[in-house]
């Protein structure tokens, strides 16, 4: 399931809202130790374009 949040995410980056959906949908999909290797990717790979959305995502 994390590899499908990746692919997802990667694929609607190019829209702030829809990468804002669909992070929040692969938060609630995914648990524990996945939830923060997605963070951790999120962070790395989309933390400069989307930081604000992603810090903000995970804080609850």
């Amino acid at each position: 399931m994390l590899e499908f949040c990746k692919e997802v995410l990667t694929k609607v980056s190019f829209d702030r809202m829809l990468f804002s959906k669909e992070l929040e949908k692969a938060i609630r999909w995914l648990k524990g130790d996945e939830r923060l290797l997605l963070k951790s990717w999120c962070l790395d790979t989309f933390g400069t374009r989307y930081n604000d959305i992603i810090v903000a995502s995970f804080a609850y």
